[in-house]
């Protein structure tokens, strides 16, 4: 397929203050430029890089500016989805509860016996649905019970006599209400913080799927808090979605089923961690998109309803997120997994915080049997990749632990090797996985992801309020913000 504006070779257009497309190696002369004569830009050969920088020769793909925003608003949407905020997509306050930013609303009467509010930048009214009394707060907790023992849904709605479509209402009810508790306390989480330390990592949503639907997620890295989590996931059918990626047309966001249904051959992992990410190098650069780790993969089971959304557009709106949630004067440290597609947008979406030294971007790699906070022995350094990246690893009997600074901070590595891990969000989505493997790997489902949506916020929410690990403490309890655990009945009230 043609690029549909090859007779202008230049950059996509900004979206306001945002241009993604820019050089993305740090200590370049040209990273964070948005002159496009700095870079060798070229629409025409699908074979060879469309875009080029000039001074490293960094060849980051091109992204569509507008559509990343879009999928910025909509996930705010998302997370606000029935807390009592402005709806609407034009407005400044856009999923700001009125929990967390009451400064933002009028109180604008009632409506029954609910309390209704104006958005003062742009008059929407909404009502908050919630501010009353749940009259189904027994059968809801009878329902996630259930749900959390692993009892099938057709036994569930057998047990609650209840048909799917109301069981599906009920789980919908409970993840809104779910969402109104995590909002306050993640308001209190961010509130006066001097540092922040966050993990963050992309996996699949359905390990056996093979249906490109990826999971992102961020989390406190040392209490295990879940912050944000995204998938590239719509379950409306909105959008003209392309096979090709045309990162100037407006729905370059939406992804279609490709023709390609073979599945590539997966190498035999290699012995040793600095032998699997050197690995790791090779793979990405092997693919057909740099930044789209699905795009040598075949989609055996293409969700049948729904959009799915291309993965870098989906990075870069949850670094977006995270963004706006956290203060400028907050210190931010950031481990994640070898992945450039993490890398680009951490780096797009970070780039003031970059300038300004307030954030440390952390690749982390680690063997599974790593002690936690073990400090590091004799670190050798290697450079890897196309990029030269500077690599620090160590070895503590015979497991391996390696790290690379994105910002590339020198002479502090034995630091970043103790502190820098993002085992806790890993944990984090294997429990998801084994809690609710029956559900997220029913065959049917695996062409309908859509019903997990509402589970990963009520998931998320018992994570942080309601399990209690081997301290005997909840995340939200090990920061601070509550003396005690929440039970159902409390989290649903």
């Amino acid at each position: 397929m043609m690029i549909s504006q090859t007779d202008v070779a230049t950059l996509p257009p900004a979206s306001g203050i945002w241009q993604f497309n820019h050089c993305k190696t740090v200590h370049c002369r040209n990273f964070g430029s948005r002159n496009p004569d700095d870079y060798i830009i070229q629409l025409t050969n699908p074979n060879r890089p469309s875009f080029i920088c000039k001074e490293c020769g960094a060849f980051p793909p091109l992204i569509n500016n507008h559509s990343v925003i879009a999928e910025w608003r909509y996930l705010k949407l998302q997370h606000s989805c029935g807390l009592p905020a402005c709806n609407n997509l034009n407005c400044d306050n856009l999923g700001l509860a009125v929990l967390t930013h009451r400064h933002l609303y009028h109180a604008f009467g009632y409506s029954g016996d609910r309390q209704r509010y104006r958005c003062k930048a742009c008059q929407t009214t909404f009502v908050d649905r919630w501010s009353g009394f749940n009259p189904k707060h027994l059968v809801q907790q009878k329902l996630l019970a259930l749900l959390f023992t692993g009892h099938p849904i057709r036994d569930i709605c057998r047990r609650l006599n209840m048909n799917p479509k109301t069981f599906y209402d009920q789980l919908n009810h409970i993840a809104s209400r779910c969402r109104r508790q995590l909002s306050v306390f993640d308001a209190r989480m961010l509130q006066h913080r001097s540092q922040l330390a966050l993990a963050c990592t992309l996996s699949p949503l359905q390990p056996n799927a093979e249906n490109g639907v990826s999971w992102l997620a961020s989390c406190e890295a040392h209490s295990g808090y879940v912050l944000s989590q995204h998938i590239n996931y719509h379950p409306e059918e909105a959008g003209n979605a392309v096979a090709t990626h045309d990162p100037f047309d407006p729905d370059a966001r939406f992804m279609a089923k490709p023709c390609r249904t073979d599945v590539a051959v997966q190498p035999t992992p290699p012995q040793g961690l600095l032998a699997q990410v050197d690995a790791k190098y090779r793979e990405v650069l092997s693919r057909p998109h740099l930044e789209d780790p699905i795009s040598a993969k075949g989609l055996n089971h293409f969700p049948a309803k729904g959009k799915l959304i291309r993965p870098q557009y989906a990075a870069y709106a949850h670094f977006l997120q995270l963004n706006e949630l956290i203060s400028e004067d907050t210190q931010l440290m950031l481990f994640m997994p070898q992945e450039p597609l993490l890398r680009s947008a951490c780096l797009s979406v970070f780039y003031d915080r970059i300038q300004a030294e307030t954030i440390e971007p952390v690749y982390v790699e680690e063997d599974p049997a790593w002690p936690t906070g073990q400090a590091a022995g004799r670190i050798d350094i290697v450079l890897l990749g196309w990029w030269r990246d500077r690599w620090a690893f160590t070895r503590n009997d015979q497991v391996s632990k390696g790290i690379c600074h994105l910002r590339g901070e020198r002479d502090n590595e034995a630091r970043w090797l103790q502190i820098a891990s993002h085992r806790a969000v890993d944990d984090y989505q294997q429990r998801f996985y084994q809690q609710f493997s029956q559900l997220v790997d029913e065959p049917r489902r695996k062409a309908r992801p859509g019903g997990l949506i509402p589970l990963l916020d009520i998931y998320r929410a018992w994570h942080n309020l309601c399990r209690q690990g081997r301290n005997g403490m909840t995340p939200a309890q090990q920061l601070g913000l509550m003396r005690s655990p929440l039970t159902l009945e409390q989290l649903l009230s």
